[in-house]
């Protein structure tokens, strides 16, 4: 009998495996691979000034520090994510709370909402770039037609990086309604009608029961929205290629210059490197921080 058991579960856990091996041969190739190759090409230097890739341990880590481009690209990437991170997400539970209600149209609203999302970054780049283009983009059009000057927000050191977070907010909010409003839909009405009748009011039910409830899914959306905000580049490659002054430049695009235009691919391992250690450093800031607070049940 304990053989048979025994036997069982070899062929109940080597069945499993051999499911999960097309996904495990893809993690591998084309994640832990590449992951690994970088953090050893961080440890060289390996640019058209050397014919085969010389190991010079953390050097490249110190002159990174040294390099004032990638300074300016790391706090802009910081602005970057707390500007578009939290606004996107809490304009996405707006946006979840507003069609969430069942009245007319509210179909039609939902997909006006989304429909940013389904939207390419290079077409919402093209977008806004109508937008934001002096003399005859639309919002300089407006400002004509009130009677004010002339905007170039892209051009403008101290615009360039807002106008990139106001289109990339546009971009997401929709993409975080969507989580919001699924879990809107799963939270007990009786919960909220049992609160009704002990006379709490709507912001009452909000704070003390929707919101508490919607927290597995806020934190699932800031790790989504810190993610996405540190693997951003589509737009600043139609927009403003990190200009002016690399007053927009973020890391993926110092990374993208680092490789494909100056062809320093130690460079730009070590600042992938610095970057994944970034992002994870966030997320798990978020998920420990938060995971006390949350009620998954």
């Amino acid at each position: 009998m304990k053989e048979l058991r025994k036997s069982n579960y070899w062929k109940e856990n080597t069945t499993a495996w051999l499911f999960l091996l097309p996904s495990l041969i893809f993690l591998v190739m084309f994640t832990l691979y590449p992951m690994i190759k970088t953090l050893i090409m961080s440890f060289f230097q390996s640019d058209l000034s050397t014919e085969d890739p010389v190991y010079i341990g953390a050097q490249n880590f110190m002159m990174m520090w040294e390099d004032e481009v990638f300074r300016k690209a790391f706090i802009n990437n910081l602005w970057f994510a707390a500007g578009t991170v939290p606004t996107s997400v809490f304009i996405g539970l707006g946006l979840a709370m507003l069609v969430n209600r069942a009245i007319k149209g509210s179909g039609l609203a939902r997909t006006f909402f989304f429909y940013p999302v389904v939207i390419p970054m290079v077409t919402a780049a093209f977008i806004w770039l109508f937008f934001y283009t002096p003399e005859y983009g639309m919002i300089n059009n407006m400002l004509k037609f009130f009677g004010a000057g002339e905007l170039n927000l892209l051009g403008n050191s101290s615009t360039a990086l807002m106008a990139i977070i106001v289109m990339v907010i546009w971009k997401e909010a929709g993409f975080f309604m969507v989580f919001y409003l699924a879990a809107l839909q799963n939270i007990p009405k009786e919960l909220l009608e049992a609160s009704y009748m002990d006379g709490a009011s709507k912001w009452v039910q909000f704070r003390k029961i929707v919101f508490p409830l919607l927290m597995p899914t806020t934190l699932f959306s800031f790790v989504i929205a810190t993610t996405n905000a540190f693997k951003t580049v589509d737009q600043l490659v139609v927009m403003t290629q990190g200009g002016p002054n690399n007053a927009s430049n973020l890391l993926l695009y110092y990374i993208y210059e680092s490789t494909f235009r100056f062809m320093d691919y130690g460079k730009s391992a070590t600042a992938t490197v610095v970057c994944l250690i970034l992002m994870v450093l966030i997320a798990a800031v978020q998920f420990f921080g938060s995971d006390r607070k949350i009620h998954y049940s």
